[in-house]
Order: C-alpha cells, then structure tokens, then sequence
C-alpha cells in the first residue's frame, strides 16, 4: 500500500502481536493472531488483543477501498467480546458495511478454531487526500 512507512516495520503493533493478513481484497481482509502472548492475567486473550486485530484488518480493508493517493484512519471503534479465547489462534475477518468518500465502516468477525464467534467489532476510518510528499 502506497504510503506505509517501512522504516517503521519494526514497530508496528500488528507484528509484535503476530498478526498476520492471510487475505486482502476490498472486499474481504483475513487476519490471524496466536493467543499465546496475548494475554490478559487470568489467561485468556487480552480484550485489547482483540481491539488490536480488528483495527488491524478493518483499517487494511479501508485502505484498499480508499483509493490511490488517499489514506484511511481509523476514527471509531466498538468491540463486543462474546466468548473467550484460551489458546491457539484467532481469526478476524473484516467486510465491508458502508465505502463512502470520506468515511468507511467494515464490520469484523473474530472467531476461534472452533470457528466459534469470540468478539464481533465495528471500525469506522476517515478517508482523506494524502499530503503532497507523504
């Protein structure tokens, strides 16, 4: 995607994370997460874990809908934590609810390896014109 900063890849959250994006299309963003090191202290994943994949894939997914020359940013999010995850890996997978101009809001579906829906979250992004030289 044009415009990332690359010499920040270091530093991205999602990698720390281990996110990974199995699918991107506008129309569909798969991304996955271990639970492993993801935790919150009784053992289960970290709502903000949670949060972290959502916004994750909801924001790549606003992006490719953004554009060339325009970037998304997130301005809202909601999740709604319904079961919790233990261990092995959670999968989100971000779809689009409303594309607009200047705004675009995807709905993501977490779920477990038991296809299980852990947490369901909406993401609302702003779309604007890149800076000239960004």
């Amino acid at each position: 995607m044009p415009g990332i900063r690359h010499d920040l890849a270091d530093q991205w959250l999602p990698a720390r994370m281990g996110i990974e994006i199995t699918e991107w299309d506008p129309k569909r963003v798969v991304a996955t997460m271990p639970v492993a090191g993801n935790l919150q202290p009784y053992g289960l994943l970290h709502g903000g874990a949670n949060a972290t994949l959502a916004e994750t894939a909801g924001s790549i997914a606003a992006a490719l809908n953004a554009g060339e020359d325009r970037v998304a940013l997130g301005l809202e999010l909601s999740c709604t934590h319904h079961r919790a995850a233990r261990s092995g890996v959670v999968t989100a997978v971000a779809t689009p609810l409303h594309v607009g101009r200047t705004t675009s809001t995807f709905e993501i579906v977490i779920t477990d390896d038991e296809d299980r829906r852990t947490c369901s979250a909406r993401l609302t992004c702003v779309v604007r014109d890149r800076a000239p030289g960004a």
